[in-house]
């Protein structure tokens, strides 16, 4: 009788034993997930993976984030770093405990903090490695940005209306020696003389 009991005693701590370690691998196996904070600043709603987000959304990583013309975003991924979407981007956003990542589909991103450098990829193709406080531009929104600021080609009109605005003031002072007749033939009587 007394072999049976420490068979059972051996079994059941052999069993505990398995079950412990089973649990612990099934812990270590486990990944936390990274996570962001999204600020956005406008009055307009920002979206994530096209539904509307409020203020203080968690992002997680594949994230796709579009800012409206009138609202900008900062997506805060703690010790990880920072980053500002400007208004009119959309940027498909990755990130882990090693760095930033994304694809830079219209509109501009700037690296407000980070651990690592950011590694952005612009619709042109181009992969681009920021620092804090550098940004990254796609250049459908930069050709953009350059016609409304430069105002499109039509600046050449101004330049030519201005040049013969300068042109004839330039003409009228060299000309008939600097005569000027102002009221015609008429008589100016001096009250003081």
């Amino acid at each position: 009788m007394n072999s049976k009991v420490w068979i059972r005693k051996a079994l059941s701590m052999c069993l505990t034993v398995a079950i412990i370690a089973t649990y612990s691998m099934v812990a270590f196996a486990g990944t936390e997930k990274v996570a962001g904070e999204l600020l956005v600043s406008g009055k307009n709603v920002v979206t994530v993976n096209g539904e509307a987000a409020q203020n203080g959304r968690s992002i997680f990583s594949s994230s796709t984030i579009a800012t409206p013309a009138d609202a900008s975003a900062i997506i805060n991924l703690g010790k990880i770093g920072k980053i500002e979407l400007a208004p009119d981007t959309t940027l498909s956003l990755s990130f882990s405990e090693k760095g930033i990542s994304g694809d830079l589909v219209s509109g501009r991103v700037t690296v407000l903090s980070a651990s690592h450098a950011v590694s952005i990829k612009t619709a042109e193709g181009k992969v681009l490695s920021l620092n804090v406080g550098e940004s990254a531009l796609s250049n459908a929104s930069n050709n953009n940005a350059a016609q409304n600021s430069s105002g499109g080609h039509s600046w050449w009109i101004w330049g030519v209306v201005f040049g013969g605005a300068i042109a004839g003031i330039v003409y009228a002072a060299t000309q008939d020696n600097n005569r000027v007749a102002l009221g015609g033939g008429t008589t100016v009587v001096s009250p003081t003389r």
